[in-house]
């Protein structure tokens, strides 16, 4: 096996610029004999709750937004039947800012590593269906398959390594490899020790003075019901599933009250350093969800939203969701076996000025000078 190495070439950037509203979404439904009987809003309202709330799906009805075998249909009384084909048209809306321009750290004919901006979501979901680090792939490449396919995510405001296969082949060896470390914490693996074929080290910025200068953190991870997030919120969890983070202290901010750390990731579990971090009780600083504790700031979860847009849809969650922006968190080193050759291959993505050390901010003022 190859020795490690960095992989130096000329700044590449690419990226489109967003046009003001997206395409809109169409969702397909067929139905089944479990809802046969049902009225076309007890359907809808009842299978995509966290959708919009009744009276969100009236209004989509008599928006003429929902067909039935072909139809359009503007009674909420109709009478569904077994093998009846939905489709639901979500009308096309302005998705929040986001930037496009998108840096290439590394390429070659299997792998692509890209340096997220942060305020760029990875895939599609929720408010942003457009204005993701996929289409802008997708539009790199004229739309023609394959194009290169994230195999991990990045929260929208954690910016850094983003890593791209190119081939069937690159995508599941990649897979395999950020699954295989979360399965040596699953297995008790000594954190200490390098097992998978893939390290993830991560810059943040925290509140409050890490007092021990390396932090292990093992904290289950799991989600519960919260507004906004149709899949649960993750949180720091007694029965949720196992995490590792290894935290090492590189400078204390003792006027600013703040800790710059390398973190350590050996498994992936969404959120994994926001929650590890103010578990410990030092949250990221700007963190406008995650509190001490590794709990959400806002408790009350039960309450749901009831403000949707003018097609029904929900507005933007009224309390914090995981993909507001406002922390430091940057993934900037990953070390790979590559898939297809085995060479270690080590990518960096440069430190942004806040999360950087006094004596790089020191090197980087004299390369600006020079």
């Amino acid at each position: 096996m190859a020795a490690t190495s960095s992989l130096p070439r000329d700044t590449q950037k690419f990226g489109y610029p967003w046009p003001e509203f997206n395409d809109g979404l169409y969702y397909n439904d067929v139905v089944r004999s479990s809802d046969s009987g049902l009225t076309l809003l007890e359907f809808y309202s009842s299978k995509y709750k966290s959708s919009a709330p009744l009276q969100g799906w009236l209004q989509r009805i008599q928006n003429k937004q929902i067909t039935v075998d072909g139809k359009v249909v503007t009674d909420p009384n109709r009478v569904l039947r077994v093998g009846s084909k939905l489709v639901y048209h979500r009308l096309p809306w302005k998705e929040p800012d986001a930037p496009y321009m998108i840096e290439v750290l590394y390429e070659d004919d299997d792998l692509l590593a890209l340096n997220k901006p942060s305020g760029l979501q990875v895939l599609p979901g929720g408010l942003f269906q457009q204005r993701t680090i996929l289409t802008q792939l997708q539009w790199q490449s004229n739309n023609q398959r394959p194009h290169p396919i994230p195999v991990h995510r990045l929260g929208r405001g954690t910016s850094g390594i983003l890593l791209c296969a190119k081939t069937k082949l690159a995508k599941a060896q990649l897979a395999s490899y950020f699954a295989d470390g979360t399965s040596h914490i699953e297995r008790n693996r000594d954190p200490n020790k390098q097992h998978g074929k893939i390290t993830k080290i991560y810059r943040a910025l925290v509140s409050g003075i890490v007092d021990n200068d390396k932090v292990t953190i093992k904290q289950p991870i799991g989600a519960i019901k919260y507004p906004g997030v149709a899949k649960g919120l993750y949180i720091a969890s007694p029965s949720g599933k196992p995490a590792l983070s290894v935290v090492d202290v590189l400078e204390k901010n003792i006027q600013g009250n703040c800790t710059l750390v390398q973190v350590q990731i050996q498994s992936g579990r969404p959120h994994q350093i926001r929650i590890h971090l103010s578990f410990i009780g030092h949250p990221l600083v700007g963190d406008p969800l995650y509190a001490v504790g590794g709990q959400p700031k806002c408790i009350d979860n039960n309450v749901p939203d009831e403000i949707f847009a003018e097609d029904g849809g929900y507005q933007k969650p009224t309390r914090p969701v995981p993909g507001d922006c406002g922390y430091h968190l940057h993934a900037h080193q990953l070390v790979i076996s590559h898939p297809k050759t085995n060479e270690i291959i080590e990518i960096i993505a440069p430190v942004p000025t806040i999360l950087q050390t006094q004596e790089e901010a020191k090197e980087s003022s004299k390369v600006l000078a020079a």
